[in-house]
């Protein structure tokens, strides 16, 4: 199975029902996946050209009920490595924006494989005080089940929500998957080299439409 659709598995999985968390004093992480879920799901169900990939409206979608549920900064700078430490605010910001445009395009081309899979939720293997949370669960429709889990923390503040970090597609993290392939762009040509890899990438996977 390539990346694309492994990510649209991803998107899949947020757009199904989870088990709520009982007795939590806050909304609990698998509580807090359902809800987003739904509304991803039903925005796409509700509009034809999210489902053929319109670029536009892909990009509107995850920026308005995607990107602010997910500690981007955190998942870059773990691609990135130690690097990321090296990098000057310029550099992360570049680096961020390619990284996103490049998980975008790949959602564009997953978007049409959104059906009638259900997500089933593994035993919440957490308490209500725990900071960081693994959520794990199952793909089931047609195929073979797609194991799907996500890596969630606890935003600071009252008031606090969660947010996704890290995601794990059939026992491959994003991630981790992501970190060896920036390793090797940064020892060969630096962050600057990185950044335009990426760049070259997108503006590849742009004229292709």
């Amino acid at each position: 199975m390539n990346r694309r659709h492994l990510l649209a598995k991803t998107l899949v999985a947020w757009a199904m029902t989870a088990t709520p968390w009982l007795h939590a004093a806050e909304e609990p992480p698998d509580a807090w996946i359902k809800r987003l879920s739904t509304d991803v799901l039903d925005t796409i169900k509700n509009d034809k050209s999210l489902q053929s990939g319109n670029l536009p409206k892909v990009i509107a979608l995850v920026d308005s009920k995607i990107m602010p549920n997910v500690d981007f900064q955190r998942m870059t700078a773990s691609a990135a490595g130690p690097a990321w430490r090296k990098a000057t605010p310029e550099q992360q910001k570049s680096l961020q924006e390619e990284f996103k445009i490049l998980l975008v395009r790949t959602y564009a081309g997953a978007l049409s494989q959104v059906s009638d899979q259900e997500v089933f939720l593994k035993p919440l293997r957490a308490s209500p005080d725990d900071k960081e949370v693994v959520v794990r669960t199952e793909i089931r429709g047609r195929g073979d089940p797609v194991q799907l889990d996500y890596r969630v923390q606890k935003t600071p503040g009252q008031g606090a929500g969660w947010k996704i970090f890290d995601l794990n597609v059939m026992g491959v993290w994003l991630v981790e998957t992501y970190r060896g392939q920036f390793a090797q762009e940064i020892n060969a040509k630096g962050m600057d080299g990185l950044i335009a890899t990426l760049a070259e990438r997108n503006k590849a996977n742009a004229r292709k439409g």
